[in-house]
């Protein structure tokens, strides 16, 4: 098994279960002993949960019968069996398998604008909710110190590229963390304080439909955050933003959440893609790579329950988690030489959490806002939390926050060179199918 998302967890979790102690061994590769429950991480980045409290551990909730194998596969070769791993240490080791499974989930899709990589932070990693609050908060603290009116300007604009549930949350979440934080900081003024959020769709949210997507820009624009669609950034520098629209706004922020791509890993491999996810069958296997399946964010999955339109599943935690069910029935199907089954599930509705009161959701095709719709958001969250640890920090935190507020307190996670994009999420590691190649045919040769 590649990867600890939503997919590979859910489906380890049910080859455990099901699985014989004398049928299989189970192997997990992942760079970090724990599930990251991503939906919440915005609410990590504003400070109303800790980064603990959404990341589960794998040893504590495991059965003990799959082997952690901490580091990430940088390289496939199906045609040797072969999974190339670079262990945390750096070491690079190979893993022969039987049955590989890959859910290594996706990354965050840049493109080709200038200085983007380099001043541009993502959301898809614990590691950026922790740098983006600690960025965050310095920029108030620089902002109240300083003397000079263009830099304190530059410190108080902030921009969220991305108009999907990431981008929106986080603008939402992190608006509420300066509003409040602000009230701390004497010599500043939150009407100092902007927010935009910019997307070059022309809709927010589309999935909402109209009137939820409207209801939710009406939200934002209500607390002060400057929407602004059929818009992007056209070059970032380390002070200042280009957009599309001819614009310049002084900035020192720059959050990047337009969208996903599926891993790196993929493009290891001598295999077809579709919009750039493995190509697989509805019963997620591999075509043309004997033993190989695929699901979650990486995989093309044909979604059924939209009839043969072609349309695949969109890379959501909902479809992630049921594909993993499904996938790990078809490994022990696979296994006992019986029949695989396909994947098919209707999407049950969607939730957005805006912080505070402010939320908007979709549950079974029921337009909720407000209260009733915070609710709902939070419940599913919470629900969906595999362990009872996890739930109870996760909601003694909510509680927490509610009640006694945030302290604003920076954790010192700030280096002196800020670290890139793809440093924090780690998407230049992999190998390419040539190098792949050529250190499997190395292994032969030496073996």
């Amino acid at each position: 098994m590649v990867g600890a998302g939503f997919a590979g967890v859910e489906c380890v979790r049910r080859l455990e279960r099901r699985l014989s102690p004398g049928e299989a061994d189970i192997s997990m590769v992942t760079p970090n002993s724990y599930q990251l429950y991503l939906p919440l991480l915005p609410q990590v980045a504003s400070g109303v949960l800790t980064p603990q409290s959404i990341a589960v551990s794998l040893r504590r909730s495991s059965r003990h019968r799959t082997r952690i194998v901490p580091g990430t596969a940088i390289g496939i070769d199906t045609g040797a069996k072969v999974c190339i791993v670079r262990k945390i240490t750096g070491e690079v080791t190979d893993h022969a398998y039987d049955q590989l499974v890959l859910a290594p989930g996706s990354v965050t899709r840049t493109f080709d604008i200038p200085g983007l990589l380099e001043h541009a932070r993502g959301m898809k990693t614990l590691a950026e909710a922790a740098y983006l609050r600690d960025h965050v908060i310095a920029q108030l603290d620089l902002a109240d110190a300083s003397q000079d009116e263009a830099e304190r300007a530059a410190r108080l604009c902030f921009v969220v590229v991305g108009g999907g549930y990431a981008g929106t949350e986080t603008a939402a979440c992190l608006q509420r963390l300066t509003d409040h934080a602000v009230k701390r900081y004497p010599r500043l003024d939150r009407r100092q304080i902007s927010w935009h959020l910019l997307d070059m769709a022309p809709k927010l949210m589309p999935e909402l439909g109209d009137s939820l997507g409207q209801a939710a820009v009406d939200i934002l624009r209500r607390r002060g955050i400057q929407v602004s669609l059929g818009v992007s950034v056209a070059k970032a520098g380390p002070e200042e933003l280009t957009l599309t629209d001819g614009r310049v706004l002084p900035s020192r922020t720059l959050i990047w959440t337009a969208g996903v791509a599926a891993s790196p890993l993929i493009g290891t491999m001598d295999a077809e893609t579709e919009r750039g996810r493995l190509v697989v069958t509805p019963e997620m296997t591999v075509p043309d790579a004997p033993g190989v399946f695929a699901l979650g964010d990486a995989a093309a999955v044909p979604d059924l329950a939209k009839g043969g339109s072609g349309a695949i599943c969109p890379p959501t935690a909902q479809h992630a988690l049921r594909q993993g069910r499904t996938l790990a029935d078809n490994v022990i199907a696979s296994l006992r030489h019986q029949p695989l089954r396909p994947y098919a599930h209707k999407d049950l509705g969607l939730v957005v959490d805006l912080g505070g009161t402010d939320a908007v959701s979709k549950p079974l095709g029921i337009p909720l806002r407000g209260v009733a719709a915070q609710a709902v958001a939070r419940g599913y969250h919470w629900s969906a939390l595999r362990t009872n640890v996890a739930k109870t920090r996760v909601m003694t935190n909510w509680l927490l926050n509610a009640v006694a507020g945030d302290d604003f307190v920076r954790t010192g996670f700030q280096s002196a060179r800020p670290p890139t994009l793809r440093e924090l999420e780690g998407s230049d590691r992999y190998l390419t199918p040539e190098q792949v190649r050529e250190h499997t045919q190395g292994l032969r040769a030496s073996g």
